[in-house]
């Protein structure tokens, strides 16, 4: 695997585990924030990777809005990818 396909591989692979992330409704959301967490996992190449999730206050201002950040890293190659997304609190 070329490294550029890595790279790619692996940004792939962090914005399908974003899109999981913000699956969450903000009131679920709201209830675990602040909270991350890592785990190993398979890239589709099937080599191993960490991917890292996690949930933190907007600024750090608690009930803001929240942003949800995964990192995916390949800790042998030395190389990641992140994606970030912030979700607002639903307008009632």
């Amino acid at each position: 695997m070329t490294p550029m396909a890595h790279e790619n591989e692996l940004s792939e692979m962090a914005l399908e585990e974003l899109d999981a992330a913000c699956g969450l409704h903000f009131v679920e959301m709201k209830k675990i924030t602040p909270w991350g967490d890592t785990y190993e996992a398979m890239a589709p190449s099937g080599r191993e990777v960490e991917v890292e999730r996690r949930y933190l206050w907007d600024n750090g201002i608690e009930g803001s809005a929240i942003v949800v950040e995964v990192e995916v890293r390949d800790p042998a190659l030395q190389t990641g990818a992140e994606a970030r997304a912030v979700i607002s609190a639903p307008i009632n």
